[in-house]
């Protein structure tokens, strides 16, 4: 670590957390290891599985590691209530995802990259590894072209100044002076915040070396539905701030009118021609994928990038039939 890198004491770590009863004491494990003088705080949206019980049991062994109920349920409004409630003192937020796994030395290292870069935010890439058939097809389809456009922070590249990337580490003072997250926003509040942390003078610099590992959704239809409150979170963070779509952004919108035109099918073949075609490049991508790693799972990885373009797609167009929100700014948080 350079010499003039923060020390973990001055980190809280957040973990915003709702029914994952698989992933705590991983979790907990692994950040009382890695960050032993850092402050971990849990904040429960109303689990109903044995969430609360694990960190009841970690506490009878850590009895400074705090559980606080966060009634608005998701995580944007469980981060912000962390660190207005225990920020004090903290120079710097950790923000933890509970679906993912994360290297050893992952705290320190960005307190490393933070003070080397003068960064006001560090953000990392997130890599997807599937356990079962679909989830190995999931993520597949997400570590590749198809599925997700080229994102920088979707693959291990150049360390840089980026936009945008999975939120890791950020400066408490900062993320409090511009309001923190949107807590009515549930899907790409980490994008909207980027915005307003950028127009606020911020830095964020794109770590390689602390890449962590994402787990994705197990059935088909838990894909599509977090898809489509991505394109929605995306729409709304977009009507919100009056930005441009990215090609690779745009082209999923494509697919719901695709689709749509089918209807027109029985009139004449050509309406069926660009469902075919986007249905033809998908499937053909993912069996050339799929023969390269060996792998049947893998060849799925066409289909679950279609329910990812379409998932994306509606959400998109369906946030454009909503009242457009007019909140652009918020009041800064204040620690309580």
């Amino acid at each position: 670590m350079s010499a003039s890198a923060p020390a973990s004491a001055d980190v809280l770590i957040v973990i915003p957390c709702l029914n994952e009863e698989a992933n705590l004491s991983r979790l907990l494990d692994h950040f009382l290891a890695d960050a032993p003088s850092a402050e971990i705080v849990v904040a429960d949206g109303g689990s109903t599985d044995r969430s609360h019980a694990i960190v009841r049991d970690f506490q009878h062994r850590h009895p400074n590691l705090p559980l606080i109920d966060n009634p608005r349920r998701i995580q944007s409004a469980g981060v912000n209530l962390a660190v207005t409630t225990m920020g004090r003192g903290r120079k710097w937020l950790l923000r933890v995802d509970a679906h993912c796994d994360y290297p050893a030395g992952y705290m320190a290292g960005l307190l490393d990259s933070a003070a080397r870069h003068e960064a006001s935010s560090v953000v990392v890439p997130m890599i997807t590894t599937g356990r079962d058939c679909f989830q190995r097809a999931c993520a597949s389809a997400q570590n590749s072209l198809i599925g997700t456009g080229g994102s920088p922070h979707r693959h291990i590249g150049e360390g840089r100044f980026v936009d945008h990337g999975h939120h890791a580490l950020m400066r408490i003072d900062l993320f409090l002076a511009v309001g923190g997250y949107r807590e009515n926003q549930s899907h790409n509040e980490d994008a909207e915040l980027d915005l307003r942390l950028q127009a606020a003078g911020a830095r964020i610099w794109l770590e390689p070396r602390q890449a962590i590992v994402y787990h994705p959704r197990k059935t088909p239809l838990a894909l599509l539905r977090q898809y489509f409150r991505y394109g929605d979170g995306r729409a709304r963070t977009m009507r919100l701030h009056g930005t441009k779509l990215k090609a690779r952004q745009a082209l999923p919108l494509l697919v719901p009118i695709a689709l749509a035109m089918l209807l027109l099918a029985p009139f004449h073949p050509l309406f069926a021609l660009p469902a075919l075609g986007w249905a033809s490049i998908c499937l053909f991508y993912g069996l050339l994928i799929g023969l390269k790693a060996r792998s049947h799972c893998v060849a799925a990885s066409g289909v679950a990038a279609m329910l990812m373009h379409l998932g994306w797609g509606a959400g998109y167009l369906y946030q454009q039939f909503r009242p457009r929100p007019s909140d652009r700014r918020l009041p800064a948080l204040v620690l309580r």
